[in-house]
């Protein structure tokens, strides 16, 4: 099974992509959108769907994950990432994949074995368990993460997704 996990963000989307192959995930490609913020709000938006399709198009994944909104202290940053994370959904299902969405804290839970690691743990732990040769981007990284809970759930049934 090929996943694409979405690290969503309205500046800066990151994608993962993994592959479970039995027991193994294997690292397949990892980056990030980057959008202009001096451009109109809706060509952001358009810069991330087109991004995203193309990578679905490139990489034919069999599922996309997607992190859940977890907090935000500006309402207006929740906005535009809630917009943002629409404009991935989108994409994912315009290309026919099922969509799930998980919360940070499953996505540490799933990769780390405990909700409350650090940013860095996560990352320490990607980079060993997908053997990477270094540590990704950090937009890149989380979409990583999302990718492998989404294979650990999948595999175990334990940290059910809930699909959009």
């Amino acid at each position: 099974m090929r996943i694409l996990g979405i690290d969503p963000g309205s500046r800066i989307t990151g994608y993962g992509i993994v592959t479970r192959e039995g027991n193994r995930l294997l690292h397949v490609d990892n980056g990030a959108i980057f959008t202009d913020a001096q451009k109109d709000f809706p060509l952001r938006l358009q810069r991330i769907y087109r991004g995203l399709t193309e990578i679905i198009e490139q990489h034919r994944p069999d599922v996309m994950a997607v992190e859940n909104i977890f907090f935000a202290t500006n309402v207006q940053s929740a906005l535009k990432l809630g917009q943002a994370r629409g404009a991935a959904i989108v994409a994912g299902v315009t290309a026919g994949l099922p969509v799930y969405e998980y919360t940070a804290l499953q996505v540490k839970q799933a990769v780390v074995g405990h909700g409350r690691a650090a940013k860095e743990q996560v990352q320490k732990m990607l980079k060993v368990l997908l053997n990477l040769p270094e540590i990704a981007q950090e937009d890149a990284s989380d979409a990583l993460a999302v990718a492998v809970c989404h294979a650990h759930s999948e595999k175990l049934g334990s940290l059910r997704g809930k699909r959009s």
